[in-house]
């Protein structure tokens, strides 16, 4: 171990008690010597991703949050509604560290050569329990970051660029040739939009909002539909006949855009039908819902004919399905890209004290468009 390395650092963790209270808090903990093939790592840079707001607040009700503690070692307590308390039943009584990916620095480094290359290097690293001060992980778990960039530029190195790509490939996969996204001017969202540019991929992007339409326009999107515009489902139906868009990746969840987005596929293929089927078109649609950003049930009539499905999509269980090599090769893809495909912004850095303050919870918690916070456990 470095003889500078702190024996402890703090991290954030989220406890559920079995009476209805969530609790969240920065303890203090050890900070292990690494193993032959691990690395220390001062993380620097962590993002907090809709995924690291589902574990951190669980089915909590943020408008009864609580803050008590002290400043250095604030805790938020809120309550859970006793009907959604049989969702939190596997992580009952365990206090859970929080954030999926982060980059720092390595300050130390396991005996094996791999993880000495390592040392002093700047790092993303994928493997949760990110938002910490220090993270002892897997040298396989890193990825180097090119010369110059920093912690902040390789903090969401795997969850956006590597759902984007996903994406991607599993287009091409299931043999569809183009695709739909909501929430499109995200940060994941506009990742896609850059890669399918790049690559020549046509994607429809659907957004909320007339400045999001404007943004995505302005970064060179050629299919826009705005959910607010009357002509939606019609603007909709177009770009699926312009682009023959059969597949899509919806983060809303719940709601009816899934079904819309079915409906206009059918729509769309019935425009150049060239004759009558009782059943609707045999071409496969696919939606897959890869997110919650609306916690309602998800809705739809089924006026799509019989040729379609709705689905789950997570991001690690599609690495898992194409393998380690694959797999490899879209991270690869990602560091040499990072600058340019893979930019993400964000609207504010924040310490791991901050992110306990009821003003910082309200803007990010809200998961909206814009309001990306970046942590850095290590900042004063």
């Amino acid at each position: 171990m470095t003889p500078a390395l702190p024996r402890t650092g703090l991290q954030l963790r989220s406890l559920v008690k079995p009476d209805g209270e969530l609790e969240i808090s920065l303890p203090s903990v050890a900070t292990p010597d690494p193993a032959p093939d691990e690395v220390v790592v001062r993380i620097e840079a962590t993002p907090i991703n809709p995924s690291d707001i589902g574990l951190l607040f669980g089915a909590a009700d943020l408008s009864t949050a609580k803050v008590s503690g002290t400043p250095t070692s604030p805790v938020v307590t809120a309550q859970i509604p006793p009907p959604l308390m049989k969702g939190m039943a596997a992580r009952l009584g365990q206090s859970l560290p929080v954030g999926n990916e982060g980059a720092g620095v390595v300050v130390a480094a396991g005996s094996s050569s791999a993880a000495q290359a390592l040392l002093g290097r700047t790092v993303a690293v994928l493997g949760g329990a990110m938002y910490a001060q220090y993270r002892c992980i897997q040298v396989d778990q890193c990825l180097p970051l090119p010369p110059g960039a920093t912690p902040a530029e390789g903090a969401s190195c795997f969850v956006n660029p590597l759902t984007a790509l996903g994406m991607v490939e599993t287009m091409r996969l299931e043999g569809h040739k183009a695709l739909v996204h909501t929430a499109a001017a995200s940060n994941l969202g506009q990742m896609l939009n850059r890669i399918c540019l790049k690559d020549g991929i046509d994607l429809v992007n659907i957004v909320r909002k007339p400045q999001q339409a404007s943004l995505l326009k302005g970064s060179g999107a050629r299919h826009v539909c705005d959910t607010s515009r009357p002509t939606f489902m019609e603007d909709l139906t177009q770009a699926l006949v312009d682009t023959g868009a059969t597949i899509a990746f919806d983060a809303t969840g719940g709601g009816k855009l899934g079904g819309h987005i079915l409906s206009c596929m059918e729509a769309a293929l019935s425009r150049t039908a060239k004759e009558y089927s009782r059943y609707g078109s045999t071409t496969h649609k696919q939606v897959y819902l890869y997110g919650g950003l609306d916690t309602s049930p998800t809705e739809f009539n089924r006026n799509f004919g019989m040729a379609w499905g709705m689905g789950g999509w997570l991001l690690f269980p599609f690495l898992q399905r194409i393998g380690a090599a694959a797999a490899q090769t879209l991270k690869q893809r990602v560091a040499a890209e990072l600058k340019t495909t893979f930019a993400s912004s964000y609207s504010k850095e924040i310490s791991l004290v901050e992110a306990l303050q009821p003003e910082a919870i309200a803007v990010y918690g809200q998961r909206a468009t814009g309001t990306k916070y970046l942590i850095n456990p290590n900042k004063v």
